[in-house]
């Protein structure tokens, strides 16, 4: 006689989705608030603040995106790794990671040419940002620890709380798979708050919700997600 548990069917939604989403955010005002406090900087001096705690400041932000998601989907549904489809397969990393490239050294691009044109802008405006992260890796140690947020942490975390929690809430509450797939692109791009990089960013999540959705796994968009981030990091570091 089998012992294992069917699956439970999951009830977390979008109020959970937003619960994680403000944790996050008090996660990342704390922990922001207490670097700066730590380097005698004024709260609006955070770009001043070392590699190091700006891992830290991620860690709080991660805490509401990752760990609300984990409690939710043990207490109402079947676990992170059913509910929100976290598998992987071996075909998804080149696949992903071929999308993730591809994005960032063809498609992005020729989608910004005429619109830096239009807003007087330079390539070096639109990866300042970027840039302004990868200044603060100091050493093998710094590049390391660089590696770890933008190419590894961020994408991981991000992937689960978008294209898994909140790209999955939003099919739970009927909507059609194009619509939460752009919500949820809009919303990702949004929450990054730089304003010029929306565009890219919108495009890159509608990109790789299409690919969670059409293989029913968070794998291909989490390598894909690894691929973009790790373009700018090599091209800024070299």
């Amino acid at each position: 006689v089998s012992t294992q548990r069917a699956p439970r069917p999951p009830t977390w939604g979008l109020g959970d989705v937003l619960v994680a989403y403000l944790f996050g955010l008090f996660g990342a005002q704390v922990a922001v608030t207490a670097a700066l406090a730590a380097e005698g900087l004024e709260p609006g001096e955070a770009e001043e603040l070392p590699l190091s705690l700006v891992a830290l400041t991620q860690m709080g932000l991660w805490v509401g995106l990752l760990v609300v998601p984990l409690v939710v989907t043990r207490l109402k549904g079947s676990g992170l790794v059913a509910d929100l489809r976290l598998r992987a397969e071996g075909v998804d990393v080149w696949r992903g990671a071929l999308v993730g490239v591809a994005l960032q050294v063809l498609l992005i691009p020729l989608l910004y040419r005429p619109l830096l044109e239009l807003l007087d802008k330079t390539p070096d405006d639109l990866s300042e940002y970027s840039r302004c992260l990868t200044d603060r890796a100091h050493g093998p140690a710094g590049v390391v620890l660089l590696v770890l947020i933008v190419g590894v942490g961020a994408p991981i975390v991000e992937e689960i709380f978008y294209r898994g929690f909140m790209q999955g809430a939003l099919l739970k509450r009927g909507l059609p798979p194009w619509a939460a797939i752009a919500v949820t692109a809009v919303v990702f791009g949004v929450n990054h708050g730089q304003l010029l990089q929306l565009p890219a960013l919108v495009l890159f999540g509608a990109a790789v919700g299409v690919l969670a959705h059409r293989s029913g796994r968070l794998g291909p968009a989490i390598f894909a997600h690894v691929a973009f981030n790790m373009v700018t990091v090599i091209a800024l570091l070299a």
